[in-house]
């Protein structure tokens, strides 16, 4: 049988190959010894002698090749994960493209500028410095007629090499104040000895570098061409007295070589691996599902051939995801935005990934590899098994708001690992939290995890005319309105399904609701594993909108609006699903809902839903509908769209208990409280309970700051400017009555 190629025998071929240039590069030099004549030029390895040269190549070539060995290495941890389809097609090339460039070009990292700066720093002046080096390497192996570094194209050569050395080593100088005088949070809990090591030791490839280059240019009698070297020419100059110029010239260059070769040695070993393996995971970003939805599983209701569901060892991940393990910088960006780890929960995102990474690194059948970062020597792995460093308690914290992906600079996907662990504890050992388990007993037995009567479901409607589609019929209007379980059982929410239903027929839209055909699309079971549960109410929606022939559907509730729109069609449910922000913003934009007379003279701050904005990338429509209305003042809390801090409900935490630290709707509340909004506006049902309960835990009453939906809003500008118009009418006929 043939064997076939794998993605670490590539790695391993690289490695050999740049290890073979290498080593060619030195022989080349040694036979042919080519010299350039021109008066403007530079003498490579002058000043230096042959047994040097000859170490140089010799050790430069296996340190490559060793570290092409360890890479390898690494890879082959990678293969030990399940497939995940992330090939490059006609239809993805530019995005992936795109979200590479993203990369390199550090429009990810920028988003926090000072850090941006820094890095854009080292980055490009070491891939200059990188490119000089090799250019120097190439005019060095050819004959005299074909060289070109001498004359004006050396000098600029000499500028451009300069320039790149003082980029990089301020921007290493500024990584070593950053880390160890300014010591962010973030950065502080995870330094470890060896990020003292690196940064020395490239710091000191900078210095090393300028030190040498001053050197040799005193030592040639600083001619004047070499003023282009804008940093070692007046360094020089303070040299010219030093006795044994050449000898020392040696001795940085030496230096200069072996803090080279220290580097190639920690490349691979080290965090500095992140230089090959980010830019990777960048390339691969998109992938063939929303970024709302979970990893599609089979059908559980049917596979008789699985033996485990969700992630318990490393084979269990896909080998994307113990890709991102090794790709993670440890920048800490998703520690500092997720909710649960600010509010005094046991979750930090980063941790999730290192420990994962510190899992697969030690229970590789080929043998034990560096962790993504050094650990602690009381820290023991004896068994394949994740569960062997992450706890139970990290796990349910999360409130998979997905604030850690988005905040990554290198698009490593934290939640999707955290989702298949849960999958696994729940479905596998029955392990999860006691209060789900009447959410997932009230979406089994009556389809909703409020455990009401779905008989109830549309309850709420009984007053206002609404039609009923009948299950067995084709459907025969236009928009199916998802009312969904909070819509049609929360006591605060049926105020939503009102406003929302009143707000539609004003603008005449051709709709109607399920009513007790309409079940609980999941997402509180699929977000705390149980997946089997999520297939299960899944199926029979899917089926009953499918028979129905429904087209297009609008719904209040985020979450449903990402399990439908984003979910559903891994199973065969594919429809136009709108939320009511942007429905009403579509409404309000085509004048079929006229605000010309509403006005809201009021503060309003608009609170982000996670599931709205960064699962699914809607943040303007909820506030281009309250901004549409007259006399309003928008304004935003600190954390807001893209950054916006969740209200802490999603993930299945709605049905949770929170008991330790601080109650992550109540530091949310309060900063929208400091706005100074008379009214907070929400666009998600979780969100409108866990920020009105927030609110009101800080002693403040409606009749002060008003908590509520967007379309109740909406809603009551309209009702206000009809009183108003109302009440002008009744005064000029009570004129005329006089008259």
């Amino acid at each position: 049988m043939k064997a076939r190629l794998k993605p670490h025998h590539l790695a391993l071929g690289i490695g050999i190959a740049f290890a073979s240039v290498t080593a060619l590069s030195g022989v080349a030099a040694s036979v042919f010894s080519f010299h350039n004549e021109n008066a403007v030029h530079r003498e490579v390895f002058g000043n230096i002698d042959g047994s040097i040269k000859l170490a140089f190549y010799a050790v430069t070539s296996f340190l490559i090749a060793f570290a092409g060995w360890n890479f390898a290495q690494r890879v082959r941890n990678w293969e030990r994960g399940a497939p995940d389809r992330r090939s490059t097609n006609s239809k993805n090339i530019g995005r992936r493209l795109h979200d590479y460039r993203a990369g390199v070009l550090m429009q990810t990292l920028l988003r926090d500028p000072a850090a941006g700066v820094m890095h854009a720093l080292l980055y490009y002046g070491f891939v200059v410095l990188l490119a000089v080096t090799t250019t120097l390497e190439i005019d060095h192996q050819l004959p005299e007629s074909l060289k070109f570094l001498h004359g004006g194209v050396y000098q600029g050569f000499s500028f451009a090499g300069d320039l790149a050395g003082v980029a990089f080593t301020a921007g290493m100088g500024w990584a070593i104040i950053r880390r160890y005088i300014q010591r962010p949070y973030r950065i502080r809990i995870k330094t470890r000895p060896e990020h003292a090591l690196i940064l020395g030791v490239l710091f000191g490839l900078g210095v090393s570098g300028f030190l040498a280059e001053s050197f040799r240019i005193a030592l040639e009698g600083r001619p004047t061409y070499e003023q282009w070297s804008f940093i070692g020419y007046p360094l020089s100059a303070a040299l010219t007295g030093i006795e044994s110029l050449a000898g020392w010239h040696q001795i940085m260059w030496v230096s200069h070589v072996v803090l080279f070769m220290m580097f190639l040695i920690m490349l691979p070993i080290t965090m500095l691996r992140h230089m090959f393996t980010s830019p990777l995971n960048m390339y691969l970003k998109d992938r063939d599902r929303p970024k709302g939805a979970m990893r599609a599983l089979p059908d559980l209701m049917e596979a008789e051939d699985i033996e485990t569901i969700g992630a318990s060892v490393i084979e269990d991940f896909t080998w994307k995801q113990l890709l991102d393990t090794d790709s993670c910088t440890m920048c800490g960006r998703c520690t500092d935005v997720c909710p649960a780890h600010f509010t005094g929960k046991p979750l930090d995102p980063r941790e999730i990934v290192l420990k994962t990474g510190e899992v697969m690194a030690a229970t590789g059948e080929h043998g034990v590899v560096s962790p993504p970062i050094g650990t602690d020597p009381e820290i023991t792995i004896s068994a394949n098994n994740i569960f062997e460093r992450i706890t139970n308690e990290e796990l349910w914290s999360c409130t998979t708001c997905r604030a850690c992906d988005e905040a990554c600079p290198v698009n490593i996907e934290i939640l999707d690992k955290i989702l298949d662990m849960r999958r696994y504890l729940t479905l596998m050992e029955s392990d999860f939290p006691n209060e789900l388990g009447g959410a997932f007993r009230g979406m089994e037995n009556n389809s909703n995890p409020w455990n009401m009567n779905n008989g109830e479901r549309a309850d709420w409607a009984s007053n206002l005319d609404i039609e009923i589609a009948d299950p067995d019929s084709p459907f025969g209007h236009e928009y199916l309105y998802w009312v969904g379980c909070a819509g049609s059982f929360d006591d605060k929410n049926q105020k939503v399904s009102e406003a929302t239903a009143n707000l539609l027929r004003r603008a005449g839209v051709d709709f109607a609701i399920l009513g007790s055909s309409e079940m609980c699309t999941g997402d509180s079971a699929r977000r705390s594993g149980n997946e089997y549960l999520f297939q299960m109410l899944a199926a029979q929606n899917i089926n009953t909108l499918n028979e129905m022939g429904v087209q297009k559907i609008v719904t209040q509730c985020p979450h449903c609006f990402n399990t439908l729109k984003n979910e559903y069609p891994q199973y065969g449910g594919k429809w136009e699903v709108i939320h009511h922000s942007q429905f009403l913003e579509d409404l309000v934009e085509s004048g079929a809902l006229d605000l010309s007379a509403a006005k809201l003279e009021e503060r309003v701050v608009y609170h982000d839903s996670c599931y709205l904005g960064r699962h699914n990338d809607v943040y303007m429509a909820p506030r281009n509908v309250i901004g549409s209305l007259g006399g309003v003042e928008i304004v935003e809390a600190p954390r807001n769209g893209t950054k916006g801090m969740c209200c802490g409900a999603g993930g299945a935490r709605m049905w949770m208990e929170e008991t330790i630290g601080t109650k992550v709707n109540d530091e949310r509340s309060q900063e929208l409280l400091d706005t100074g909004a008379t009214r907070i506006a929400t666009a998600c049902p979780f969100c409108y309970i866990m920020i009105d309960d927030g609110v009101k835990a800080h002693g403040v009453e409606e009749d002060q700051v008003k908590v509520a939906d967007v379309s109740i809003h909406l809603l009551d500008a309209l009702e206000e400017a009809d009183r108003t118009a109302q009440n002008a009418i009744n005064d000029r006929m009570g004129v005329t009555g006089k008259d």
